[in-house]
C-alpha cells in the first residue's frame, strides 16, 4: 500500500478521534474525576477516623483486660442492633458483590454506622477480627447514595460501588493500587471490569491521600533479604505458595461450616452472645491477648523470628469463630496474621528468609481465601518493594490456584474457572 494511502488513513482516523472519541472521553473523564475526589475524600476521611477509633479500643482494651469479660453483652448488643435496624444488610461484604452483579436496591446508608460501631465493638471486648470488611463497607454504602444524588444511570452503579469498595480498602491499609486492583477484581472469580478502571484508580488515590492527610499512619513492614530467584527457590516459592492456598482454603472452609452451625439458632442476637461466652473460656486458657483483635504485634514479630507451629491455626479457629457468631469487622488482617506466621514457621524447613517466607504468606493466604492475586501482588509490591515482586507474585497465584474456587466471599461467581480440573471436577469447589 502506498506511503500516502497510509497517510491519508492515519490522518482520518486522527480527526474522527478528535471530533467524537476524545470529546466524550475527556467528559466522562472529568466526570469521574469529579465524583472520585468528592468519593475519595468523604471515604478516606471515614477511613481515617475508623482507623484512630480502632486504635483507641485496642488499646483501652489492652490496658483494661478485665473488658473481656463483657465480650458475651457485646455480643448481644451488636446482635440486637442488626436484628432490629441492619436486616437489610447483615449481608456485609456479600451484599455489595450482589449489588455488583445484579443491581437491584441503593445500598442501605445504616451499613456505615452499624459495622463501624459494630468492629470498634468487637474489637474493644476482644474478638478476633480485621478491618477491611468495615472500611469496604462503609465505602460501598456512602458511594452508592451518589447514584442518587447525581442521578447516575444504571450502568454508572455498578462503577460507584467498585469505586467506593476500592477507596474504603486502599485507604484503610495504605495501598491505592492494590485497592483499586481490589474493587475490580472481587465480584467475580477470574474476571477483571476494566470499563472502571480509571474511576477505580482515581478514587483509591484519593481516598488513600485523604486518610493520610488526617495524619493517620499505616503500619510498616519490611523484608530485609531477598534472595536472587533460581531453580530450586522457584520450587520452595510454588511448594510454599500450595500451602498457603490449602490453608485459605481451610479458613474459608471452618468459616462457612461454624456460620451453617450458628444458624441452627433460630433467634441471631442469641448467635453471638453465646458465641462470646465461648471465645471469653479460649482466650482465659490460652492465658494472653496475642491471637485477639487484629494482632499487628504478632505479624511484626513474624517477619523477624520464627513463629511456633500452631500460631496461625489459634488465629485461623479465633478469627472463624469470632466473624461465624454475628461479631463484626473484617478477614483480611487476620488473614495477614495466619499467613504471615505460617510463613515465618516454614523457614524452619525451608531455606529461604523468614521475612521473605512471612511477607509471601502475608498477602498468599490473603489472595487465596478472597480470590484477589492480581491485587495481592500489588499490595505485596506496595507493602514490600519490588525486590520481593518475584516471590510475592509466584506465592499468591499459586495459593490462588490451590484454594479452589471457595472463598470467604460466597456471593463471588466465576467467571472462567482457576484451572479445567476445577471445572470438570465439583468436589474441588
Amino acid at each position: 500500500m502506498p506511503v500516502k494511502k497510509l497517510t491519508e488513513g492515519f490522518l482520518l482516523s486522527i480527526k474522527h478521534f478528535i471530533k467524537l472519541d476524545f470529546g466524550l472521553l475527556l467528559i466522562s473523564t472529568l466526570k469521574w474525576l469529579l465524583i472520585s475526589a468528592i468519593l475519595g475524600g468523604i471515604i478516606g476521611s471515614a477511613s481515617a477516623l475508623f482507623l484512630e477509633t480502632l486504635n483507641w479500643a485496642t488499646n483501652y482494651r489492652e490496658q483494661h483486660l478485665w473488658i473481656i469479660a463483657f465480650l458475651p453483652i457485646a455480643g448481644i448488643l451488636i446482635g440486637l442492633a442488626y436484628h432490629y435496624w441492619g436486616a437489610a444488610v447483615v449481608k456485609g461484604n456479600n451484599l455489595l458483590i450482589e449489588e455488583l452483579q445484579s443491581p437491584k436496591n441503593v445500598i442501605p446508608l445504616i451499613m456505615a454506622p452499624l459495622i463501624f460501631a459494630g468492629t470498634i465493638i468487637t474489637h474493644l471486648f476482644g474478638g478476633s477480627a480485621g478491618r477491611e470488611g468495615t472500611a469496604v463497607q462503609i465505602g460501598g454504602a456512602f458511594a452508592d447514595q451518589f447514584t442518587k444524588l447525581f442521578k447516575l444511570k444504571a450502568r454508572d452503579r455498578k462503577v460507584i460501588l467498585i469505586c467506593g469498595i476500592s477507596a474504603g480498602f486502599a485507604s484503610v491499609f495504605g495501598t491505592p493500587l492494590a485497592g483499586a486492583v481490589f474493587g475490580l477484581e472481587v465480584f467475580v472469580i477470574g474476571s477483571l471490569t476494566y470499563s472502571s478502571i480509571l474511576p477505580s484508580f482515581i478514587t483509591a488515590i484519593i481516598a488513600d491521600y485523604a486518610c493520610k492527610s488526617w495524619g493517620v499512619g499505616h503500619t510498616h513492614y519490611s523484608i530485609s533479604l531477598v534472595p536472587e530467584m533460581n531453580s530450586i527457590n522457584l520450587l520452595l516459592s510454588l511448594g510454599a505458595g500450595i500451602l498457603f492456598g490449602l490453608v485459605a482454603r481451610s479458613f474459608s472452609a471452618l468459616n462457612h461450616g461454624l456460620s451453617s452451625l450458628f444458624s441452627k439458632i433460630k433467634y441471631p442476637p442469641l448467635r453471638p452472645f453465646i458465641g462470646g461466652l465461648i471465645l471469653i473460656g479460649i482466650i482465659y486458657l490460652i492465658g494472653n491477648t496475642r491471637y485477639i483483635g487484629l494482632g499487628i504485634p504478632v505479624i511484626s514479630e513474624s517477619f523477624v523470628q520464627q513463629e511456633a507451629y500452631y500460631t496461625f491455626a489459634i488465629k485461623l479457629f479465633l478469627t472463624a469463630f469470632t466473624l461465624s457468631a454475628g461479631f463484626k469487622g473484617g478477614e483480611v488482617t487476620p488473614l495477614f496474621f495466619i499467613g504471615a506466621t505460617l510463613g515465618s514457621f516454614l523457614s524452619f524447613f525451608m531455606p529461604l528468609p523468614v521475612g521473605l517466607l512471612a511477607g509471601m504468606g502475608f498477602v498468599a493466604v490473603f489472595a487465596g481465601a478472597a480470590n484477589t492475586p492480581l491485587a495481592c501482588i500489588f499490595m505485596g509490591i506496595e507493602l514490600f518493594g519490588t525486590s520481593s515482586g518475584i516471590y510475592i507474585a509466584l506465592a499468591c497465584v499459586t495459593a490462588y490456584l490451590f484454594s479452589g474456587h471457595t472463598g470467604i466471599y460466597r456471593s463471588q461467581t466465576i467467571g472462567a474457572p482457576k484451572h479445567l480440573l476445577l471445572k470438570r471436577h465439583q468436589f474441588l469447589r
